[in-house]
C-alpha cells in the first residue's frame, strides 16, 4: 500500500464530505462545528504564555527603574511615588509624576508628561468616571482628565489606572527619584505544591478538549456506514472503505480546523470585553506559541483519521447495502482496568512525600499518570453502560424507547458524555487539592474584623490637626466608631550614652481612653492618666528596651536631641503612671510605649504627630468604605487605606487558583456545547425513526421524555463513575502531598453541575425535536 493510494482514497472521502447533498453537509457541519470548538478552545490554552508573559512585561516596563540610585536631580530625572485604592471591590493603582527637568522619560503608555493637577487614564477608568456609578470615585481622585493610557501603560484594557502630575511631591514624601522606566524583579520559584497545581490542572482542562474532537469525528457514523456499503457494491474492498471514511472525516477536520480558527480570530477580538475571575488580556496578546499551534493543527487531522480507523475495526460492511456489528459480544473490562491500573503506577513513583519547599516535581510521571487514569475512567463508561441497560426491562413507554435506545447503541450515548467524565473527574480531583492545599497558602494575619473594618496612618502637621483628623473620621457617613491615637515618640531626656549617637527611644500614643482600651490591658481609665504599656518581646521591643526610656516620674524629651541644636522640649511622665500588658490592636499589631490620654500631655508639643485609625463601619450603609476612602483622601490624597481581613492568601497561589477557575470555566462551556452538538447530531440520525413513531400515534411528550432518559442514564453513570474515579485520584494526589481528604462530600458542586447539563442540553434540544418529528420526515428521495 502505497501514499499515492491512501491520497486517492482520503481525497475521495473527502469529496463525498461535500458533494453528499443536504444531509451530508449537516454532518460535515456538524462534525466541523465540534472541532472548531475544541480547537478554537485549544488555541486559547496555547496563548495562556504569552498572555501572562505579556502582563509580566508590561507590568514591569511601567515601573520606574529602581535598580540604580538616581541622588541629584538632573533634566531627565522625576520624582514619583505609586498609589494604591480600592473601588467597590476593584482595584485602582496610579503613579504620581513631578519631573525635576525639561526631558523626563515619559511613562509608557503616555504620548505626553500630565502637568501638575492634570492625569492619564485608562480607557475603563474613563469610563467609569464619566459615568454616574463613578461618582465616589471622582471625589477622591482630584486631578483633571486630559488624555488616556495605552496598551502598553496597561496590563489588561479592564484595569482602573491614572497616571498624574503633582506640584506637591517632594523628597519627602516619595517613593523614589528615577530616570528610566523598566524593571523586573525575579520572582521567586514557584514551590512544589504550586507545580502539582499546575500539571493537574493542565491535565484536566485539555483532556476533554481532546475527548470532544475525538467524539465529533464520529458524527454521523451510522448514515455514512450505510453510504460505504455501497462502495463495497460497486468493488471497493473493506480496506479501501475505511479510508473512504477516513478521508470524510479528515475533511472535517480540516473544515473545523479553519472554522476554529475563524472563532479563535473572532473571539480573541473581544478579549478585552469578557473577564473571566477578574482576568482580561489585550486581543494583541491572545496569540497561541507557534511550536504549541502547530501541534494543534498537527494532531487535529492526525486524530480525525486514526479514531475513524479505530472505530471501524469491528464494523463489517457487505455489498449487498448490510452493515453489521461484527458479532456482539460483551465489552472486555480487562483492558480498560489496565489503563487506570497504569495510571496508578505511574503516580506510584512520585507517591515519595512531596514538600511545600520543594520547587521542582517529577512533572512527566505525575501528567502521565493523571492522563491514563483520566482515560481509563472514559473507557470504562461504555462498558458500565451496557452492562446496566442489558438488565434494564419494563417501565413507561417512554423509558422503554430510552433504553431499547441505548441498548442497540450504547457507545454512542456513552461517547457523548466521555467529556462530562473526563471533566468531572479532575473537577473533584483538583478542588480536593485546593480544599487540602489552601491552609498552606493562606496566611492569619492577625487582625479581628469584629473591632474593626477599615485601617489609614495619616500625617499631620501637628497635634491639634491630627485632633480634628480623628474627628473628620469619625463624623464620616456610615462610620459607627474610631479608634483613633495620635502617634509620636519620646526620647531620654539628657544627652546618650557614652558611645552612643542618639538615647534610647520609644513610643508614645495619645487618644481617649475607649482607643486605648484597644492598645492595652487597663484596669481602669479616666481622662488624665498614663499608661506604659509593655509587649514582653512578642512582636516588640522587650520590656527593658521600653523602660529604659519609659518610667513612672521620668522625664523625656518630646524631640530628638540635634547636635547644633538648643535643648529639646521635655515632658515628665507622671509618677502615677501605671505598668499594663499590651493587646493586639485591630489590626494585630502589639502596642508598647506610653499610652497617655488627652488631658496627661497637649498633644501639640509632639514631633510629626500620625494618625492611627481604626475604623468601624456600619454594613446597612451602602458604600460605607468608600465614604470613609474619600474623607481619608481629603485629608491626604497619597494615604494608604487597608482593608482588614482575617486572612491573606498566597499571591502565587492567588494567581494559580484564578488562572485554573478560567480554565476550568471555559472547559465546562465546551463541554455543555459537545453535549448538545452531540444530542442534536443523535436526533437528527433518527429523525425517521422519530416520523415514525409519531406516525403511529406516539405522542411527543413521551418522545420527549425519552430524550430525557436518554441523556439522564449515561450522565448518571459517567457523573458516578468520575465521583468514584476523582475522589480516588484526589486521594492519591494528596497522599503525594502528605495531606488528608478533609471533605467526601466534595463532590456535590461537580454533581450539581452534571445535572444542570441534563436539564440545559435537554430543553435546548426540544425545538429540534419537534421539527424532526413531522410526518415529511418519512419522506424518501
Amino acid at each position: 500500500m502505497n501514499l499515492r493510494t491512501w491520497a486517492r482514497d482520503l481525497a475521495l472521502g473527502a469529496r463525498f464530505a461535500v458533494t453528499g447533498g443536504r444531509g451530508g453537509w449537516i454532518r460535515t457541519a456538524l462534525t466541523a462545528t465540534g472541532i472548531g470548538c475544541g480547537v478554537a478552545l485549544l488555541l486559547v490554552a496555547a496563548s495562556l504564555p504569552n498572555m501572562l508573559f505579556q502582563r509580566e512585561v508590561r507590568e514591569s516596563a511601567r515601573v520606574p527603574d529602581a535598580s540604580y540610585e538616581v541622588a541629584k536631580p538632573g533634566p531627565d530625572t522625576f520624582l514619583h511615588v505609586g498609589h494604591r485604592t480600592e473601588y467597590r471591590g476593584e482595584a485602582v493603582t496610579g503613579l504620581l509624576l513631578r519631573p525635576e527637568g525639561g526631558r523626563p522619560a515619559l511613562p509608557p503608555g503616555a504620548a505626553a508628561m500630565p502637568g501638575p493637577g492634570e492625569m492619564l487614564v485608562s480607557p475603563a477608568l474613563a469610563d467609569l468616571l464619566g459615568s454616574p456609578e463613578g461618582a465616589l470615585l471622582r471625589e477622591r481622585i482630584p486631578y483633571r482628565t486630559v488624555g488616556t493610557l495605552g496598551e502598553a501603560g496597561l496590563i489588561g484594557p479592564a484595569e482602573l489606572r491614572y497616571v498624574a502630575g503633582s506640584a506637591t511631591l517632594t523628597t519627602d514624601n516619595y517613593d523614589g527619584r528615577g530616570r528610566t522606566y523598566g524593571w523586573s524583579v525575579p520572582e521567586e520559584p514557584a514551590n512544589a505544591f504550586l507545580l502539582l497545581l499546575v500539571v493537574i490542572g493542565c491535565v484536566v482542562l485539555l483532556l476533554p478538549v481532546l475527548v470532544f474532537i475525538a467524539t465529533a469525528v464520529r458524527f454521523g457514523g451510522e448514515q455514512r456506514d450505510r453510504r460505504l456499503a455501497a462502495l463495497r457494491l460497486v468493488g471497493a474492498d473493506n480496506a479501501m472503505t475505511r479510508r473512504i471514511a477516513a478521508g470524510e472525516s479528515l475533511a472535517g477536520a480540516l473544515l473545523g480546523l479553519g472554522f476554529g480558527a475563524v472563532l479563535f480570530a473572532v473571539a480573541r477580538q473581544f478579549a478585552g470585553t469578557v473577564r473571566f475571575w477578574d482576568v482580561n488580556a489585550f486581543p494583541s496578546d491572545v496569540s497561541p506559541l507557534p511550536w504549541l499551534a502547530a501541534l494543534v493543527i498537527g494532531a487535529v487531522p492526525v486524530a480525525a483519521v486514526a479514531v475513524t480507523l479505530f472505530a471501524l475495526r469491528e464494523v463489517a460492511i457487505e455489498p449487498l447495502g448490510v452493515v453489521r456489528t461484527a458479532v456482539p459480544r460483551p465489552r472486555r473490562l480487562a483492558w480498560r482496568l489496565v489503563l487506570v491500573l497504569a495510571g496508578a503506577a505511574l503516580l506510584v513513583p512520585s507517591v515519595s512525600g512531596v514538600r511545600i519547599e520543594q520547587t521542582q516535581i517529577d512533572t512527566v510521571w505525575v501528567a502521565g499518570g493523571t492522563t491514563l487514569s483520566l482515560i481509563g475512567l472514559t473507557t470504562l463508561l461504555p462498558w458500565l453502560v451496557e452492562a446496566l441497560v442489558k438488565r434494564l426491562h419494563g417501565g413507561p413507554v417512554a423509558w422503554q424507547l430510552a433504553v431499547r435506545r441505548l441498548q442497540l447503541s450504547s457507545s454512542a450515548a456513552a461517547r457523548t458524555v466521555s467529556g462530562i467524565v473526563v471533566a468531572a473527574t479532575g473537577a473533584i480531583a483538583l478542588l480536593m487539592l485546593f480544599q487540602a492545599m489552601q491552609n498552606d497558602f493562606m496566611r492569619p494575619t492577625n487582625m479581628d474584623t469584629a473591632r474593626a473594618q477599615i485601617q489609614t496612618r495619616v500625617r499631620a502637621h501637628d497635634g491639634d490637626a491630627a485632633r480634628r483628623m480623628i474627628d473628620k473620621l469619625a463624623a464620616t457617613k456610615g462610620v459607627t466608631g474610631v479608634t483613633g491615637v495620635i502617634e509620636s515618640n519620646l526620647w531620654r531626656a539628657g544627652p546618650p550614652p557614652k558611645g552612643e549617637e542618639s538615647g534610647s527611644i520609644t513610643s508614645v500614643s495619645v487618644g481617649d481612653c475607649a482607643s486605648l482600651k484597644e492598645l492595652a490591658v487597663l484596669p481602669s481609665c479616666v481622662d488624665g492618666d498614663v499608661f506604659i504599656a509593655l509587649a514582653h518581646g512578642k512582636e516588640g521591643p522587650e520590656d527593658a528596651w521600653v523602660t529604659g526610656t519609659a518610667r513612672a516620674g521620668a522625664l523625656v524629651a518630646l524631640r530628638e536631641r540635634q547636635p547644633k541644636g538648643g535643648p529639646p522640649p521635655t515632658w515628665r511622665i507622671p509618677a502615677t503612671a501605671r505598668t499594663v500588658d499590651a493587646r493586639r490592636d485591630p489590626m494585630g499589631m502589639m502596642a508598647f510605649g506610653v499610652l497617655a490620654t488627652p488631658k496627661a500631655i497637649d498633644a501639640a508639643r509632639l514631633e510629626s504627630p500620625g494618625v492611627n485609625a481604626m475604623i468601624r463601619v456600619d454594613p446597612d450603609v451602602p458604600d460605607a468604605p468608600e465614604y470613609v476612602r474619600n474623607a481619608v483622601a481629603a485629608l491626604d490624597p497619597l494615604t494608604r487605606v487597608d482593608t482588614l481581613q482575617n486572612m491573606e492568601r498566597d499571591a502565587q497561589y492567588a494567581s494559580v487558583r484564578t488562572g485554573i477557575l478560567v480554565g476550568a470555566t471555559l472547559t465546562m462551556l465546551l463541554v455543555a456545547a459537545s453535549l448538545l452538538v452531540t444530542t442534536l447530531e443523535q436526533l437528527r440520525e433518527r429523525r425517521r425513526l422519530l416520523s415514525s413513531l409519531v406516525a403511529f400515534g406516539t405522542r411527543r411528550s413521551t418522545l420527549g421524555w425519552s430524550v430525557l432518559w436518554q441523556t439522564t442514564v449515561p450522565i448518571v453513570l459517567g457523573l458516578a463513575l468520575a465521583v468514584v474515579g476523582g475522589l480516588g485520584l484526589g486521594a492519591a494526589l494528596l497522599k503525594m502531598i502528605d495531606k488528608q481528604v478533609e471533605d467526601w462530600w466534595i463532590f456535590l458542586p461537580v454533581a450539581g453541575v452534571g445535572a444542570a447539563l441534563i436539564a440545559a442540553v435537554t430543553l435546548l434540544s426540544l425545538p429540534l425535536l419537534w421539527r424532526l418529528m413531522r410526518a415529511d420526515g418519512l419522506r424518501t428521495e
